[in-house]
Parts: C-alpha cells; sequence; structure tokens
C-alpha cells in the first residue's frame, strides 16, 4: 500500500507541477541563446557544438524561432509564416533534431519561442498556409488549417481588415482582438475554436515530435492570457515563460498593459505560467545603472521576484535580445554588468543569462553558476538578510546545501562562516564554509586561439582598444566607439562615441578598427574607462554589448579576442628571482616603472595595482 501511495504521489505531484506553469524549488539556471541577427554564433550547430560546456552551466537554453519564416536568410522568424516546417535562418529541421536531442542527452531542455499572437501571409496580407505533417518519431500527423476565405481567424480589427490595400479588406469575419494590437503582422483570433486546434497542435509538434521541453510566450500582451491557461492545459509543457514587458508588478488594466502588472497577468493565466520579470529589469537598470545600491534592499516591493510566493514564477534577467541591442525600444544595462549578473545568479527566481553577456563575461559568469549550485539556491530560496546603504549593499540567501552572501558595492558586512567563491567589479560573491568551492577556483579564462595582427601597435603612454568588425552586412560602415565609467565618458558623451580609424584587415578578411582616447571626458576624474561599445556606420544601428575595458584590448563582436600590448610584450611570461617587495615592476606597456608610478603594473609575475 506504502508503494503504490507513494507512486501516486509522485504521479500527482508531477501534475500538479505541469499545472503550475514552473516548478516549485527549482535549481536549473537559463540561457538565451541568441541576440538579433545573430545568425552564426545561435544557429543550431553553432549550439551542438557547443553542448559539453553550456550543459555544464545551464538546465534550460531559450532557442530563437525555429519556424519557417518563408526565407531561410537573416530573419530571426517574430513574423511567422510556418509552424511546422522547421527550416529557418538558424539552420535545417535535422539540424535542429540533432541540437535538440544532443543537449536532451546531456540533461538541458530546450525552450521553444513560441509566437502565436500573429501570423504572416505567404505572399500577401491573409493568405495563410495549410500545413500537415507526419511525425518521424511520433508517427502522429499534425495539421492546421486556416480560412482563408471568410478569414474567420483574424482580429476583424486588424490592418488585414483596415488597410484598403489588403486583399481581404472589409472581408474579415473574425472576432475583435483580445488583446493589443501586433502592427506587423495579422493578429490571430484567439477566441476562435480553429485557431485553438491550430495552436494545440502545433505546440504537441513543438514538444512530443520535436522534443522541445517548454515554451516562451512571445508578445503575450496580444492575447487574452486565459488562452495560455487553455493552450498550457492541453500541451502541458515542463516550462512556460510569458513576454508580458510590464515595469509594474501590478498594475490598473489600461494602455500598454491591458493585462494588469506582471503577476496580474501570471494570475490570470491560472498560474499556469511564470513570467519574466521586467520590473526587475528596470529595478536592475537603476540599482547597478547608477550605483544605486541603496535601491537594492527594496527588491521586496519592486520585482516580481520579492513578491511574496511570486518567487516560483519570476524567471529574472539582466538584458536580453530586446532590451540590450538597437531594436525597438533598447535600453541596455551600461555598467556594474557582471555585478548584476551575479545578483540574480544568488537570488531566487529562475535567472536567465543573455548569450551576449555569457560570452563577454564567461569565466565570472560561470563561477557564479556553479557557486548558485553548491549552495543549492532555487526559485524559491528564503532571503534571510538583506540591508542596502548609499555605500553598496547584501544579502545572504538559505539554499538546500548551504548559505549565499552576495556583496555588492563596498558596504560593511560580517563575512564570518563564509568563503569568498568569486569577485568581480562591485561585488564578491560569498558561499557557506564547509561547501567546496575547488570546482570554482579550477576554472580558466579559455583560450581564444587569436594571434595579434602585425598592422595593431600600441604607443608609448596611448589609451586605446581595437575592434574587428564582423563580416555579416548588418556591421558594414564606418565604426564608432562609446568608452565611460562611473566618472566620466572618454568618447564626447553623444551617443554613438567617436569615430574609429581603420587600422588594417586580417588574413581572413575582417578590417580591424582602433580607438585611441584624445585626453578628453566629460568630468575631471577620469583616468581611463571601465567600459566600451562598438557601433557601426556612425549612428549605432549595431552594436557590441558592454564589455570590459583595458588598455590594448582586441575586441570581437561581444567577446575579448586578446590583449595586443600583453602579445607584443609577453609580459606574461616574466618572472623574478625573488618574490620581494621591492621587486622591479613594469607597466602594462612592459616598461619598466619607478617607485612612483602610480596603476597597474606586473611585479614578481604578478599584476599589482600601485597608489
Amino acid at each position: 500500500m506504502k508503494k503504490i501511495f507513494s507512486t501516486f504521489a509522485a504521479l500527482l505531484a508531477a501534475a500538479n507541477m505541469m499545472a503550475q506553469g514552473w516548478p516549485s524549488g527549482y535549481d536549473g539556471v537559463m540561457l538565451q541563446s541568441f541576440s538579433w541577427n545573430g545568425f552564426a554564433e545561435s544557429s543550431w550547430s553553432a549550439l551542438t557544438q557547443q553542448a559539453d560546456t553550456l550543459s555544464k552551466y545551464f538546465n534550460l537554453i531559450w532557442a530563437p524561432p525555429s519556424g519557417y519564416p518563408n526565407t531561410t536568410s537573416n530573419n530571426m522568424g517574430y513574423y511567422p509564416v510556418y509552424w511546422l516546417n522547421q527550416n529557418s535562418a538558424f539552420g535545417t529541421e535535422a539540424e535542429l533534431r540533432t541540437m535538440i536531442k544532443t543537449f536532451k542527452d546531456k540533461g538541458t531542455g530546450i525552450i521553444a519561442d513560441v509566437v502565436i499572437n500573429h501570423k504572416n501571409g505567404k505572399s500577401k496580407y491573409c493568405d495563410f498556409v495549410d500545413e500537415s505533417v507526419t511525425g518521424q518519431n511520433t508517427g502522429k500527423t499534425y495539421s492546421v488549417s486556416w480560412d482563408n476565405a471568410n478569414y474567420t481567424q483574424i482580429c476583424s480589427d486588424d490592418e488585414g481588415n483596415t488597410d484598403k490595400s489588403s486583399e481581404a479588406y472589409g472581408k474579415v469575419k473574425g472576432n475583435k482582438d483580445t488583446g493589443l494590437n501586433d502592427g506587423g503582422c495579422r493578429d490571430l483570433d484567439h477566441t476562435n475554436a480553429t485557431t485553438q486546434k491550430n495552436v494545440e497542435a502545433y505546440e504537441d509538434f513543438l514538444l512530443n515530435e520535436m522534443g522541445y521541453t517548454g515554451f516562451r510566450y512571445d508578445f503575450v500582451k496580444g492575447f487574452d492570457p486565459k488562452y495560455i491557461n487553455t493552450y498550457n492545459t492541453a500541451a502541458k509543457p515542463a516550462y512556460s515563460v510569458g513576454e508580458y514587458w510590464q515595469g509594474s508588478v501590478t498594475d490598473s488594466k489600461s494602455g500598454d498593459h491591458p493585462f494588469g502588472g506582471v503577476k496580474d497577468w501570471v494570475d490570470a493565466t491560472g498560474k499556469t505560467s511564470a513570467a519574466f520579470d521586467f520590473p526587475m529589469k528596470y529595478f536592475i537598470q537603476d540599482a547597478f545603472g547608477n550605483s544605486n545600491w541603496s535601491k537594492l534592499a527594496n527588491y521586496t516591493t519592486s520585482t516580481l521576484m520579492g513578491t511574496g510566493g511570486y518567487a516560483q514564477y519570476a524567471v529574472t534577467f539582466v538584458d536580453n535580445h530586446d532590451t540590450g541591442e538597437p531594436h525597438d525600444n533598447p535600453q541596455p544595462l551600461r555598467a556594474n554588468i557582471t555585478a548584476a549578473n551575479a545578483y540574480i545568479l544568488a537570488m531566487p527566481g529562475t535567472p536567465c543569462i543573455w548569450l551576449s553577456h555569457w560570452t563577454a563575461y564567461k569565466t565570472i559568469i560561470k563561477k557564479c553558476i556553479l557557486a548558485r549550485k553548491l549552495a543549492g539556491i532555487t526559485n524559491t530560496s528564503t532571503v534571510e538578510t538583506s540591508v542596502g546603504s548609499s555605500t553598496g549593499y547584501y544579502a545572504k540567501v538559505k539554499g538546500t546545501k548551504g548559505e549565499v552572501l552576495i556583496v555588492i558595492g563596498a558596504p560593511s558586512v560580517n563575512t564570518t562562516g563564509f568563503q569568498l567563491a568569486c569577485e568581480g567589479e562591485n561585488f564578491k560573491y560569498y558561499v557557506s564554509n564547509g561547501l567546496d568551492i575547488s570546482s570554482i577556483n579550477s576554472i580558466k579564462d579559455e583560450a581564444t586561439g587569436w594571434t595579434v595582427p602585425s598592422f595593431c601597435k600600441v604607443n608609448s603612454g596611448e589609451t586605446c582598444a581595437f575592434f574587428e568588425q564582423p563580416t555579416s552586412s548588418n556591421w558594414a560602415g564606418t565604426i564608432s566607439c562609446w568608452a565611460w565609467d562611473d566618472k566620466g565618458n572618454y568618447t564626447g558623451g553623444s551617443w554613438p562615441g567617436v569615430v574609429c580609424t581603420k587600422v588594417g584587415t586580417t588574413d581572413a578578411g575582417n578590417a580591424v578598427w582602433k580607438w585611441t582616447w584624445n585626453g578628453k571626458y566629460t568630468s575631471t576624474t577620469a583616468t581611463t574607462p571601465g567600459h566600451i561599445i562598438f557601433t557601426n556606420k556612425n549612428n549605432g544601428s549595431m552594436q557590441t554589448s558592454d564589455m570590459i575595458f583595458k588598455n590594448g584590448n582586441y575586441y570581437g563582436y561581444n567577446v575579448v579576442l586578446g590583449n595586443v600590448i600583453d602579445a607584443t610584450t609577453g609580459i606574461s611570461k616574466i618572472t623574478t628571482t625573488t618574490n620581494t617587495a621591492d621587486a622591479p615592476m613594469y607597466n602594462l606597456a612592459g616598461q619598466r616603472a619607478d617607485s612612483n608610478y602610480k596603476g597597474m603594473v606586473i611585479q614578481n609575475g604578478k599584476k599589482v595595482m600601485k597608489k
């Protein structure tokens, strides 16, 4: 009887988990595996090649839309044409299947980006494509069909019905939109039974035929959240998260927030879906972007994660493909990037790391993830202490295996009982003394295989950086630089900064640009910048993420490939025969420095800050 009861209880718990939209006590970390127009780095084959590494750190990977948008060239897929055809700009369906299975075999689930609010016609406004396929794995036939005679599955207040250039002008028979109008595609009428049947067939196909483990729902402001309940109840994804882009936790239903705040939306789905914690995004924007550390203590009143009983449904993030890059409404965090990522990796909720941040700060993010997992921090962990002041902030979080102490800025805090697991600019990440942090200490910076181009030179006393221009046509044009820190701006203070100088072309045919600081800045206390961004066409139409500045660094797209000074001087190989305080010192240009020198030096084979 005990065995039967246990089995029943387990089944009941599993069913309950499925009904909750996101499991309680979940200890996983998610990766958003793409940025805008990053087709090569986010292709199915490229992700498959990284499976061994990514699966060590990430339990879930949110992939870009995989449906065929009527082209396989430079299309993100957010204006879908086909649902069951899975060939896209990111690769073939066969490559997608291989990628999903490879990660699944390693214990990492792939989250499908599901765009069901709107749909594109094949060549006109409203000529939707009927589809029918037989599953390779399930043997089941999946079909979607559309009424291209009376257009009953398109909202009557959509442009397809109101624009005189539409072939369906004045002919659309669907009901009015239950949410906001997308404006770029035809808004689907989710009150229509056939539309619902199509969505259910599509999601069944994604989960059971393609092997996805859950859904990220795009633009959920576009339709009533009760339909998320309908679709998730039918499909039973293990994980569901909605893009309800709203900065408030609770709000009245009006204007651009038709279903209230983010908490209100989660409630309206019957808690069958989690939500991206946009209130946390803007909370982070203020606190970390302005070094407003005292604000961090207010997370319980400003975020979904901090709202009682809702951390389970909060998928936290620092930036994503929409907020972090030039697109509809970019609002990237431009300071304390690593500290902000360390913060969400120490707190409850399910952290989602953006690929651009992972690429730029891989070593430190790896360490923070391992520290989180060592302590057993989950989405419902308890924050035992949370203290903020003008000088900094700290929080103690209780996990299933130990505790985490996250320290932001420079507050006065007692670290007794804790050991330092990792640290970076404006943060320190501690875990309980009893935990074995050898796995964290063993993480080293990854070799890039980069060789300094012969035409890259750093002159004596010069503050500069190099950028290898991506080959994508989106990056064509002149490169500009934006460099700054909390003391001021080094590139004029007017976006996108100053124009760089083209210094040569690599053997692979990539142009290399150089920025040199002219000694001017927007404050009187600046010395060298802390952060740097490169943009193209002198208007910032494409840009890298915020990257840490080091003099002489050679940057690729969202990654540091090497350092020209270190490569040409061999500083990394300097050794001394004695380990003394008066040992010879060298600046980062490889020049001998005297005892009065102030700044970073190499002494005893190590980097030391001389003040």
